[in-house]
């Protein structure tokens, strides 16, 4: 069976098409500025891509052209009827789903009710699934959340010390975010290890523009960085992380900031960009502290020590661990990163492996054969594991 996976954006779209009786990519590609006279797509099948100049007023015609390149004699990779299901990664959702589902018109509805929480993100998904709809009425489509993985995380630890009426009222609570990562990557070291994931205390940190932290327990997470939204945790790119919550009334106060002042700084300006005033992208930054750049050298050094923070409390909520996992951009490709946050643990027994560590972008083993935790890099693959969600919940559905 073939899986069409699509990622919906404000005004942009990413897609992938997945055979899943092998799990090779077929077509993948990224369609921007949807809604502006100079929206292009690039389409990339077998290793090269194509960049098409193409005017989508919204994201109908976006996903129309798109499945046009798909199916097309030149650049196409399927036809329609062989498609078995769509999935959809949909970044919040709530308390109401704790694991992928069929999409129909309650589920969509309930999504768009968890919009206040994700204002960025719900609405351009459902954009996504409403043109899908139209475009393909008959085809099954999944909705693959976020925030369902880190449902099984207990009540203690995810409701948060203010006046419990506003949990009952807005469901103010610990949601966590990159979920899909956090179960691919923790079922792949498991099958690298040959160990049942049952038998395993991991942490993985997911480390790239946005950053998480998580703890995952017999395979279900207990615990995780980001909260009700994912500018909580530790500082990511551009978006600050913890804070002391008096920080944004003082400052309010004193710059005569709005709220929507107040959230753009916290999203967009702070962060290690914040700190280092260089860049979101660490590679960047590292470079600037490798010449003598001290802010550059700073946000840097906040970064690990807080990253190796949480993993701490990620032990502490597994009661120990067995495994450290680093994926996405920084934990994938940053051994400056990992080197660092590892050597802030090795009270812990974490040690790493100079040379070992030096890969980038694969599948490595980095620690010492003496250190008491396994580390490992893995690169995630989100979009693999929303077509398996997608695949089992098809094939459910139709048995």
């Amino acid at each position: 069976m073939k899986i069409l996976v699509l990622n919906s954006g404000s005004s942009s779209l990413k897609y992938q098409v997945i055979d899943m009786s092998t799990q090779e990519v077929l077509a993948k590609g990224y369609f921007e500025r949807i809604g502006h006279p100079n929206s292009f797509l690039t389409h990339k099948v077998k290793g090269k891509a194509h960049k098409f100049e193409h005017p989508a007023k919204n994201h109908e015609q976006a996903i129309a052209f798109v499945l046009d390149r798909l199916t097309n004699a030149n650049y196409g990779v399927i036809k329609l009827e062989e498609l078995g299901g769509i999935g959809h990664r949909v970044v919040h959702g709530g308390e109401k789903f704790s694991n992928s589902v069929e999409i129909n018109q309650q589920v969509i509805e309930e999504i768009k009710k968890c919009s206040d929480l994700a204002p960025l993100h719900n609405p351009a998904c459902i954009l996504g699934i409403e043109a899908c709809k139209k475009l393909m009425p008959t085809l099954k489509m999944v909705a693959v959340f976020d925030t369902a993985f880190h449902q099984t995380i207990a009540k203690e630890k995810y409701i948060y010390p203010i006046p419990y009426e506003y949990y009952e009222k807005y469901k103010i609570r610990k949601y966590g975010f990159h979920g899909t990562s956090h179960q691919y990557v923790s079922h792949r070291v498991a099958q690298i290890m040959g160990k049942e994931i049952e038998q395993l205390k991991i942490v993985n940190c997911h480390l790239g523009q946005g950053c998480s932290v998580c703890a995952i327990k017999n395979g279900k997470s207990v615990e995780t960085s980001m909260g009700l939204t994912p500018l909580a945790g530790i500082p990511m790119g551009s978006r600050s992380g913890d804070l002391d919550p008096s920080i944004l009334t003082y400052l309010m106060k004193k710059e005569k900031l709005s709220i929507e002042d107040m959230n753009f700084i916290l999203n967009k300006q702070s962060g290690v960009y914040g700190i280092s005033g260089i860049s979101v992208d660490f590679r960047d930054i590292e470079t600037e502290a490798q010449s003598g750049g001290k802010k550059a050298q700073l946000a840097l050094e906040v970064f690990h020590y807080l990253t190796a923070t949480y993993i701490v409390q990620c032990v502490v909520a597994m009661g120990g661990i067995d495994v450290l996992t680093f994926t996405a951009g920084v934990g994938e490709k940053g051994p400056i990163s990992r080197k660092a946050i590892c050597e802030q643990l090795r009270f812990l027994g974490v040690e790493i492996d100079d040379e070992k560590n030096k890969i980038r972008g694969k599948e490595a083993q980095l620690s010492t054969n003496e250190s008491k935790v396994k580390i490992y890099t893995i690169p995630t693959n989100e979009e693999l594991m929303i077509a398996k969600e997608t695949l089992k919940i098809v094939n459910q559905n139709n048995n």
